[in-house]
């Protein structure tokens, strides 16, 4: 597990569409398994990229 106050980059890439949103599916290294795996992202803010990023920092609460 990274240490609390690393921020991961996380690489996703465009699978479908549904009518209002863009699902996209985690790229992870051949072993490994995904953080997160697949997230929705809503149509009016992705637009047609076909590729995204997302940083994720744990934090302790």
């Amino acid at each position: 597990m990274p240490e609390k106050t690393d921020t991961t980059t996380l690489s996703f890439k465009r699978l479908r569409e549904t009518k209002n949103t863009v699902r996209f599916e985690e790229e992870t290294e051949p072993g490994k398994p995904p953080v997160i795996g697949t997230i929705y992202i809503q149509k009016w803010f992705i637009g047609d990229a076909e590729a995204m990023t997302v940083a994720v920092t744990p934090e302790a609460r």
